[in-house]
């Protein structure tokens, strides 16, 4: 003990952290507070520990490579002693930390919680709702399986859809114009460095003010928030009826983070970790991805709207939301805390949690396939079709089918991924077409496996009638002596 008490006080007289931890932990909190539904919030911060260390575990063996990604989860997953426990407990860790922070802001919604002088409080809390969502999907890209492929491509074409800079935030978000290896990178770097960081951060500013402005007390019917009355009268609860933080308080917070400690072990051992599935092959377009369950509710709206509601519904309702979960405690700042004398409230509650397990419920069977509306549901230009013969035709309808338009434009209309085709004749030879079909290269996939001969001909039969009136198409000057 006498040594433990020498290194204890020659580490406070360098780093003098001992009174800092000593007001902390004695800060007074009402003994209302002391209650089991006040146990979120420091759940939350002990599963975002436990996911700090579970994924430094977990860098040390993953590869942030297109190529090597996939390999290195498998790697994990039946090569490294506990690695699938290690990504197991990572996986539903992330799972149980959006719970908690969801069911943690309800809590202080319903009890009034945002309501002065905690405003700020309150804002810091949905920006640490948007990075903890951040953290997920960028978390699920790195699994870069055929789901995660297909979800960064959906992702792309919905910011591709942002008026003036959609194009700017397409090559942002993929870190070129395709999904490769650069795109892994950025997601890594973000699920690794960016987004954790931040979260460091927003997490202590949380708890100084917190520590500054004090716990929420239990919200009494009829206690009212006036903003020249509240300070004092909190003050003199906390003289009344207040007690320490330790020991009074904190065993319920212990007791809470360790059931939950222990139901994400044991999700982890049951349900083991979350995939990957099959490795990402962008030349399987009709596919189904879905993405990790608390996105479950958007992909089934997204997939139910109406093609004609989808742009200005991605582009709006994120928006509105966002602005008004920051602008509740500036509108309704003051005013009766508690639920009971809360209608609105509790029925807003109430109607989110409705719908967020309906779309979810229907995320089961809801049809969609990474067809990119934005530009690859159209159908070839008639003018593209006009003098062609049956077997150009046929080509054109291989090129609509296999949606060539996901990353080539045709008639100003397509993705950017790859060039132009509307004088792709006059670049390349016939051969050359069927060459690159079959083959792939430079961005294009190799699409040798997923056409047939007869499918093949006929794609080459129409892009070979791509070029401009007037100008004829490549030759292959070696068969014609020039």
């Amino acid at each position: 003990m006498r040594r433990l008490e020498f290194v204890g006080s020659w580490l406070d007289r360098r780093v003098q952290l001992k009174d800092f931890i000593r007001a902390t932990a004695l800060h007074r909190v009402p003994r209302s507070s002391a209650s089991w539904w006040y146990v979120f919030g420091s759940a939350a911060l002990t599963v975002f520990i436990l996911q700090v260390v579970t994924g430094i575990l977990l860098a040390l063996i993953y590869v942030p490579s297109a190529a090597e990604a996939w390999n290195s989860l498998q790697t994990l997953n039946h090569a490294v002693v506990l690695g699938w426990f290690v990504r197991a407990m990572h996986g539903w860790g992330s799972n149980f930390m959006i719970a908690l922070v969801l069911v943690h802001m309800v809590q202080v919604f319903l009890f009034g919680g945002y309501k002065y002088p905690r405003e700020f409080t309150w804002v810091v809390g949905v920006f640490l709702l948007l990075m903890t969502l951040g953290m997920a999907f960028t978390g699920q890209v790195l699994r870069f399986d055929q789901d995660a492929y297909w979800g960064v491509g959906i992702g792309a074409s919905i910011m591709g859809r942002v008026p003036f800079i959609g194009d700017w935030l397409v090559h942002l978000l993929l870190g070129g114009p395709i999904i490769a290896g650069a795109t892994l990178s950025r997601f890594f770097d973000l699920h690794v460095f960016v987004i954790p960081g931040i979260l460091i951060g927003l997490v202590a500013l949380h708890l100084l003010m917190v520590l500054k402005l004090g716990i929420n007390e239990w919200p009494m019917p009829g206690r009212l928030v006036r903003r020249d009355t509240y300070l004092k009268q909190y003050e003199e609860l906390l003289q009344k009826d207040g007690e320490p933080f330790v020991p009074g308080a904190i065993w319920k917070d212990l007791i809470f983070a360790g059931c939950v400690l222990a139901a994400v072990a044991l999700c982890a051992v049951i349900f083991g970790p979350f995939g990957p599935s099959g490795q990402p092959d962008p030349t399987i377009i009709q596919t189904v991805p879905r993405p990790d369950f608390f996105f479950l509710w958007l992909y089934a709206l997204l997939s139910l709207l109406p093609p004609q509601l989808e742009t200005s519904f991605l582009l709006i309702a994120p928006l509105v939301g966002i602005a008004a979960l920051l602008l509740l405690p500036f509108i309704s700042g003051e005013g009766e805390k508690s639920w009971r004398r809360r209608p609105i409230a509790v029925l807003t509650v109430l109607l989110l949690a409705v719908a967020l397990g309906t779309f979810t419920r229907l995320a089961s069977y809801a049809p969609w396939s990474p067809n990119m509306n934005a530009w690859s549901g159209a159908p070839v230009p008639v003018r593209y079709l006009q003098g062609r013969t049956p077997l150009e035709r046929q080509g054109a309808l291989v090129f609509q089918a296999k949606q060539c338009r996901n990353c080539h434009a045709l008639g100003g209309v397509g993705g950017e991924r790859g060039p132009a085709l509307d004088s792709v004749a006059v670049r390349m030879t016939q051969d050359q077409l069927i060459r690159q079909v079959l083959q792939g290269g430079g961005n294009m996939p190799a699409y040798g496996n997923n056409l047939s001969p007869a499918q093949v001909t006929a794609l080459v039969a129409f892009l070979a009638t791509l070029h401009p009136v007037g100008q004829a198409p490549a030759r292959d000057a070696t068969l014609t002596g020039e």
